[in-house]
């Protein structure tokens, strides 16, 4: 999914590909002039966006394994919620979480992170 980024309006939306081309309980990365972006589909083909830095040590989220509507950090383990960014206790940290919205199979990813993380 590491595509140019493709404008589907003014209001900072891109399409990124489709469901199919995330495979269940994985990831990919859209790279945008901000940093890369992880993509998350969940078992139930939830999808989720995160920027793909854990907020302990930066490692790449997109390639941790997924658990139900958690992603483990490659580096140290650390448990993110997708659905929110946040570390799961005792660890602390957000990774800035993405709106994303499907229509039909095509999935469009905002480029404004949400204002719940102070980590952007």
């Amino acid at each position: 999914m590491q595509q140019a980024e493709k404008k589907i309006a003014a209001d900072n939306w891109i399409e990124v590909g489709r469901v199919g081309d995330i495979p269940r309980l994985g990831a990919r990365v859209v790279c945008t002039r901000d940093g890369d972006i992880a993509v998350f589909r969940t078992a139930d083909d939830a999808i989720f966006a995160l920027r793909d830095s854990c907020p302990h040590k930066g490692g790449p989220l997109s390639q941790g394994i997924v658990h139900g509507h958690k992603v483990a950090c490659p580096l140290h383990d650390w448990k993110i919620h997708l659905d929110s960014g946040l570390a799961v206790a005792p660890d602390e940290g957000c990774a800035a979480r993405f709106p994303v919205r499907i229509d039909g199979d095509a999935i469009y990813l905002s480029l404004t992170p949400d204002d719940a993380c102070p980590n952007k």
